[in-house]
């Protein structure tokens, strides 16, 4: 047994074992092994087995664009190595296990999801199953909606390998023979239109027995020939390149954030290099020719037995209809005490609690829409971090401003891959003059508010909605979250301190109620766990369950490792990323961390400490992360109404603890063990409780 590690102090981090962390990377491909899990489990309808697979990709395309990024720009510069050579050694590892992943996914994809769609009546053709009538229909589809958009680049000195851009679909040629001029240029790229959809449904008439589909790669790999008259193509293959898609701005010198970021967009498509995928069959002299073209190291070549991007295939999902095939038919609750009621009035008597998406987001809409259209709203403030291209609360934030109310939006201009939305709503809130602003410079505003002012018997009264999601129109129906629509004067009032410390950048007054980063987050995170640890010292039960996407920070790992020491019972959930080793002796023995993966995205945040059953309960918009402890404007929010704070921990805690269908076990390894029921005991699912318990569900599952 190792012996006892003390945490007495939050002493500097190299002063410990590096043992006692998991490594970062390998937990998040983790994440995506117990996604994949989902695709390859057969109880789950087939086509949500698809997007899980779909969902895998793209969790791997961002960890290629930002994570595998950021260690290879740390690797080196200008090729010579910066870090020391266990870097270099997790940059191997991870490379082992993302091909791992990849592999697995290919084979799922075509021994089991593929075979049984056919099965189903839902075919994907390859040039080779169509018949003869499906052929024609593809060659002239191709001749009159394909071949009028390409551009083969026969490659020479005046013909350079084109740009290409991040995450494109690209065809490779290798030809014999010479060209128009006499000239032997073997090398053709041929990029694909991004303007043609990628999943092409073939007409029910020729379809058979079901409906098929055809991928335009495969259309155009079976008429590449026809684009180089007179030349034989040799070989070929599609590939695709993954990108660095951070954007940078220097921060000292940048005028306008806004003006900065609209040039730097463009660049995101042609950052540097950093993964490579092809077909199986491409030929080894055309993969070595693309890797040294993108400087690409041979680990990050990915040779795959499919389409090169499988996130695509959701399209096959969204038109192949086919109900049986999907999860039964969800529709969101909506509480019963906000149906036809004045919300001012409600709130001034009672908070109202909604957890979402089991619950409707449309009060918060309704919330924001009721105060840019009521006279007596004389001004509204929000922060938007996402919030997607079509939304009806920036809608009403716009009409809002167009009725003269004071509205001061914060766009965060920095959320990742949202940057370009974000720019066009701070634009179009400007043009009907609302105040906007881009946070703080070098710190992303996260926190998730929104207030409103109203006058009522010649004062001001403020009214706000605080969550731990996005105000995205999409996500709130498919990503757990909670939030508080509450007209506490204090809570409210330290709100609107908020927004005016984000507006002026002025420090902020010291809380009371919220706990916000970069600023005490962090510390009343560690004061909380310390509390419980003091109390468990006592000889009294100390209790903290916490609810997160990802645990990295090493400042509250090492007091949850103290507090573990000291007798505090810990349970962890981590749907992600979690850096912390559970259950070991001398270091962790009191600490469980498991991980949920269902039907929808676990994204709320939670923190709960018993308190001497005072029974804290914080909801947030910050993971424990060193970015949103310190990095980050986070807002962390008490529930203290009795009754709600009651709801929280038996809908967003307990449940999650006593499910045992789709929870995941992290043990000291850094391995996932999946919870299995026990002889004689009821398959539980926290997911489906809360939608039979708060939506409407048209058919009954395990519970």
């Amino acid at each position: 047994m190792d012996k006892a590690i003390t945490f007495d102090k939050l002493a500097p981090i190299k002063s410990f074992r590096t043992d006692i962390y998991l490594n970062r990377e390998l937990s998040q491909l983790s994440f995506n092994r117990r996604v994949l899990a989902q695709a390859e489990d057969s109880t789950i309808p087939l086509l949500e087995r698809l997007r899980y697979l779909s969902i895998v990709s793209s969790n791997l395309d961002e960890f290629f664009e930002v994570r595998i990024a950021s260690l290879l720009a740390r690797e080196s510069i200008d090729g010579e190595l910066v870090e020391p050579p266990a870097l270099t050694a997790a940059l191997e590892r991870t490379s082992t296990e993302c091909h791992q992943i990849v592999e697995r996914q290919y084979s799922i994809l075509n021994k089991d999801i593929l075979p049984q769609l056919s099965a189903n009546g839902i075919h994907l053709l390859r040039h080779q199953d169509r018949n003869e009538a499906q052929r024609a229909w593809v060659k002239s589809y191709f001749d009159r909606e394909v071949r009028p958009l390409l551009t083969p680049i026969g490659l020479d000195p005046a013909h350079p390998f084109p740009q290409v851009v991040n995450k494109s679909l690209n065809f490779i040629i290798e030809l014999s023979g010479k060209d128009a001029f006499g000239r032997g240029t073997g090398i053709a790229i041929v990029k694909a239109p991004r303007v043609l959809p990628r999943v092409i449904r073939l007409p029910d008439e020729i379809s058979g027995d079901g409906i098929s589909f055809c991928l335009l790669s495969s259309i155009i790999h079976a008429h590449i020939t026809d684009m180089f008259t007179g030349r034989e193509v040799i070989a070929y293959s599609q590939f695709r390149v993954t990108r660095n898609s951070d954007l940078w701005v220097d921060e000292e010198e940048v005028k306008n954030l806004r003006q900065a970021l609209q040039g730097e967009l463009q660049s995101r498509q042609f950052g540097v290099a950093v993964r490579l995928e092809v077909a199986r069959n491409c030929p080894p002299q055309l993969a070595q020719f693309l890797l040294d073209q993108f400087s690409i190291s041979k680990n990050r070549l990915y040779a795959v037995d499919g389409p090169v991007n499988m996130v695509r295939l959701s399209e096959l999902i969204e038109h192949a209809g086919q109900p049986a095939l999907r999860f039964p038919p969800f529709t969101q609750g909506y509480p019963q005490k906000l149906a036809n009621v004045d919300i001012f009035t409600l709130l001034r008597k009672q908070d109202i609690l909604l957890h979402h998406p089991f619950q409707s987001f449309l009060p918060v809409l309704e919330f924001v829409h009721t105060a840019a259209n009521d006279p007596n709203v004389v001004a509204i403030k929000q922060t938007i971090y996402r919030t997607g291209m079509n939304s009806d609360l920036m809608e009403s934030l716009i009409a809002a401003a167009q009725h003269g109310k004071e509205v001061t939006v914060i766009v965060e201009l920095m959320a990742r891959f949202d940057e370009e939305a974000n720019i066009n709503w701070a634009d179009r809130l400007e043009r009907v003059g609302a105040q906007v602003v881009y946070g703080v410079v070098g710190l992303k505003t996260h926190a998730k508010l929104a207030l409103v002012i109203r006058r009522e018997e010649g004062a001001l009264r403020h009214y706000a909605h605080l969550g731990t999601g996005n105000y995205h129109p999409t996500t709130t129906k498919f990503y757990t979250d909670f939030g508080l629509l509450t007209a506490h004067p204090a809570l409210t009032a330290e709100v609107n301190e908020i927004f005016i410390h984000l507006t002026s950048l002025t420090k902020p007054k010291k809380l009371q109620y919220l706990w916000l980063a970069p600023f005490a987050l962090q510390k009343e995170i560690i004061k909380a766990i310390r509390n419980e640890a003091r109390i468990a010292r006592e000889g009294r039960p100390g209790r903290i369950i916490a609810k997160m996407n990802a645990l990295l920070d090493e400042s509250v790992i090492r007091a949850l490792y103290a507090a573990s020491a000291d007798g505090v019972r810990i349970d962890l959930i981590v749907r992600g990323a979690c850096a912390l080793k559970p259950g070991v002796p001398g270091l962790s023995e009191n600490i469980r961390v498991r991980s949920i993966i269902g039907r929808f995205l676990e994204h709320s945040r939670i923190y709960y400490f018993r308190n001497d059953l005072k029974h804290d309960v914080y909801l947030a918009s910050a993971d424990w992360m060193n970015r949103n402890l310190f990095r980050r404007i986070e807002v962390a929010f008490p529930v203290l109404d009795k009754t709600l704070k009651k709801q929280v921990i038996t809908q967003g805690l307990n449940p999650y603890l006593k499910d045992n269908t789709n929870a995941w076990e992290l043990e000291s390894d850094g391995q996932y063990r999946k919870r299995k029921p026990r002889a004689k005991q009821l398959r539980f699912s926290a997911q489906q409780h809360l939608m039979q318990a708060l939506g409407f569900q048209t058919s009954s599952a395990d519970t």
